[in-house]
């Protein structure tokens, strides 16, 4: 092993910077809770297991040749990297003028990675199979998220490096990625069938607002943290995500009593992340005050964005698009008109000349060139990888019609997220107790109780009488 050169690393940043890696991989099983609460009884494991499982193959990925791919310092096109760090080569001998260890940047990058592919397990919702989930998510974190954060943070990358691009903690990468590579998803994997929609909604609202705390809670690791130190502008990041959260909650909800004359606590949790998401581009960029208006904004608008999937007539099942990709976008924007030099720099290290509100006016061109760069790539890219795993032998999107109607839980998980009774789970297969269960019968076992339970079941149909004795 190669010896290692002598550090400097400030104890602080590393702490914090550790504290903020673990604070994002936690919004992974808070995606998994966000997005089991939204669906039916009958998948709500599923979704739990597709979005852990997702992180878990992007972790493996990030591991494998991501990182390197994303993030190698001796790629020069600008686009993505090569594998000088294949499997994490190379990550130790990093400059010693650093405060952290790479190791450790690479472990917090990867939680990124994760979020974003659990994020887009929305596209499957209630009826995707689980296995070409998986292989998707492996294609996908290589062929379109490694080149977006390329893109954004690699050393050479186009939008960031040369450009001047500001995506603090990943409008592009993580939230357009997200937003559009889930609608896409969802467009080609097809809508649930229509017959089997009749009266949804969410089955577990407390669960879906858990799941909303585990994910605030996480963001400000993963905005706090991407100042990448324990420093001015990561409190300043800190500070813009709980605002734009605070007023996305309070915009959404206020749109949605005008229409409905009721306070939904749905209403607040969809609020509350369209908020965290428009912060993420630029909680470490612009003033406090603009963040105000910026979640205010951004609650209205990703209102309103959930509308789309009604017109393109795609089963965007918890409105990724609307909820990530519309206010990536607007988060983006934000940064060209509200971005201050003052802002970015109180980090000590980084230098830009800011935005509108610091008289840079070139920097709204550069910022909608990026958007469109990252909206067009993920689109194409994310709709032809799954178009092609779908055709793969043994790799077809959707389950069939009777597995969508008893649910994802017993056709693809085996488990189940509530489990009430031994009998069965089909409700409407309930029969009259048998004979020997009424007053005064002799006690019998439980096992004889559903033995005896599933043959009354097969024998008796509806409007049939039922002899006693």
């Amino acid at each position: 092993m190669a010896k290692l050169h002598e550090n400097n690393y400030d104890t602080g940043d590393v702490s914090y910077l550790l504290l903020s890696t673990l604070c994002v991989w936690l919004m992974v099983p808070g995606l998994g809770f966000l997005y089991s609460g939204l669906a039916r009884r009958k998948s709500a494991l599923a979704m739990i297991w597709a979005a852990m499982m997702a992180g878990c193959m992007a972790m493996f990925q990030w591991w494998l040749w991501g990182y390197s791919l994303a993030f190698s310092k001796t790629a020069t096109n600008g686009y993505i990297g090569n594998l000088h760090n294949f499997a994490l080569r190379n990550v130790l001998n990093d400059d010693p003028t650093a405060t952290y260890p790479e190791l450790l940047f690479s472990a917090y990058q990867g939680m990124f990675c994760a979020v974003t592919c659990a994020i887009l397990m929305a596209g499957i919702a209630e009826r995707g199979r689980m296995f070409p989930a998986m292989l998707f998510t492996f294609v996908w974190a290589t062929i379109v998220y490694c080149p977006l954060a390329c893109w954004a943070w690699g050393s050479d990358g186009w939008a960031g490096a040369r450009w001047g691009v500001l995506d603090f903690a990943g409008g592009g990468p993580v939230e357009i990625g997200s937003g559009i590579g889930g609608f896409m998803l969802s467009w080609v994997v097809g809508r649930r069938r229509e017959k089997l929609l009749i009266n949804f909604r969410p089955h577990n609202v407390s669960m879906v607002t858990l799941g909303t705390v585990f994910l605030w809670f996480g963001w400000l690791g993963f905005n706090g943290g991407s100042a990448f130190g324990a420093n001015l502008r990561a409190v300043y990041a800190v500070w813009n995500s709980n605002l734009t959260a605070v007023f996305g909650a309070f915009s959404w909800c206020l749109v949605d009593w005008r229409l409905e004359k009721k306070w939904s606590m749905v209403a607040v949790c969809s609020g509350i992340v369209s908020g965290l998401v428009a912060a993420t581009p630029c909680s470490g960029v612009i003033p406090l005050w603009a963040s105000v208006i910026l979640g205010f904004f951004s609650g209205i608008a990703c209102n309103l964005s959930t509308q789309i999937k009604f017109l393109l007539n795609v089963d965007d099942s918890f409105d990724t698009y609307a909820e990530h990709g519309a206010a990536g976008i607007i988060g983006l924007v934000f940064n060209a008109l509200f971005g201050a030099d003052w802002v970015i720099g109180l980090d000590g290290v980084t230098e830009h000349d800011g935005g509108w509100v610091t008289h840079n006016w070139k920097q709204l061109y550069k910022q909608i060139a990026y958007m469109f760069a990252c909206i067009g790539y993920t689109a194409f890219m994310t709709a032809l990888i799954a178009f092609i795993i779908g055709k793969i032998p043994g790799c077809h999107w959707r389950v069939d019609e009777e597995a969508e109607s008893k649910g994802l839980d017993e056709d693809q998980i085996g488990e189940f997220a509530y489990d009430y009774v031994e009998v069965r789970r089909d409700f409407y297969s309930w029969n009259p107790p048998p004979a020997d269960l009424a007053i005064g019968a002799e006690p019998i076992h439980a096992e004889d109780s559903v033995e005896r339970s599933d043959n009354s079941t097969k024998s008796s149909r509806p409007n049939e009488k039922t002899k006693t004795s």
